[in-house]
């Protein structure tokens, strides 16, 4: 579920690059975005895992959405009666990052409340993003702290989109998502301002756990499991690599694409777009955490390359 205006990777910005011995990853302080995935193959040419940006399409990779996922009713966030303007999927993703740690095979990175972002999120808080590389798994782990005194309410979401196909995988349409719990009902739908529909959609889900890819799919936005009963799925085609994506903290999961494109976002989050016609506080509204003074909500997720 992305922005139509979403910004591309600011190409002012160096990025950091970590490896192991299998992966080796980019990521942009400029939203602590992550840019690249690569497969270090031994006797060839690295293999790309992420997506190639095209801009006729979407030129995301893998922001990070804080402190909303989604869109907001009237594109404004409500506290205490008051209304502040708000973009799709928040700021974190167009902000700059300082970078706090950097190893061999480890980044860390910060984002810290503001004048600027007080203007529109009145709330005192520490969003630190930390990337891990391990063999074969990239490990983001999210921590959002709060050094007010008042209650922080958020929402966080993971929106990285891997490249479809996957390279060494074979053709899109033999690609499938394969969830690791059975995801029994319907599925939520998007609603044109991008807020969640009280109407659902049957789940495409065969056998309530394969995702057979297509582009039919998502003609209508993305899928949304709200909530979802899985906490890693598994993305690829029968033969060839394949990627197993980890999600032990999110209650909801966004697929998404824009037709012909050549990426599938997998998207865990903790946190939703507004019910449509929400009036209510932010607070209050579905899959909002609320982290207490001196307080901390840390959420993860992983990926791993499998054969």
């Amino acid at each position: 579920m992305a922005d139509e205006n979403e910004n591309a990777i600011d190409p002012r910005r160096e990025m950091v690059r970590i490896q192991s011995n299998i992966l080796s990853a980019a990521i942009n302080p400029f939203g602590a975005e992550l840019s690249h995935l690569e497969h270090l193959g031994e006797d060839e040419a690295s293999r790309e895992l992420m997506t190639d940006a095209d801009p006729a399409f979407w030129r995301g990779r893998a922001p990070l959405l804080f402190p909303i996922v989604g869109a907001l009713s009237g594109g404004v966030l409500r506290h205490d009666g008051r209304d502040y303007p708000m973009d799709k999927h928040g700021f974190a993703r167009h902000s700059l990052f300082d970078i706090v740690e950097t190893g061999d095979a480890h980044a860390v990175f910060a984002l810290s409340d503001n004048e600027e972002t007080r203007a529109i999120y009145p709330f005192a808080f520490r969003l630190e993003v930390a990337y891990r590389l391990d063999g074969a798994t990239l490990s983001i782990g999210v921590t959002v702290t709060n050094p007010g005194d008042a209650p922080l309410p958020a929402s966080f979401g993971f929106h990285p989109a891997f490249a479809w196909p996957l390279p060494g995988a074979g053709e899109k349409d033999t690609h499938r998502i394969t969830f690791s719990a059975d995801e029994p009902g319907a599925l939520k739908a998007i609603a044109g301002d991008g807020t969640i529909a009280a109407a659902e959609v049957p789940s495409p889900l065969q056998g309530g756990r394969v995702l057979h890819l297509n582009d039919d799919l998502f003609a209508h936005d993305a899928l949304v499991w709200n909530p979802v009963h899985s906490q890693s799925v598994t993305y690829g085609a029968e033969v060839g690599p394949k990627l197993e994506i980890a999600f032990p903290d999110t209650p909801m999961l966004g697929i998404w694409t824009k037709p012909g494109a050549r990426f599938v976002c997998v998207e865990p989050w903790h946190g939703i777009a507004d019910p449509e016609g929400y009036a209510g506080e932010y607070r209050d509204k579905p899959g909002v955490f609320v982290v207490e003074p001196g307080g901390a909500k840390h959420i993860g997720m992983s990926v791993t390359l499998t054969d």
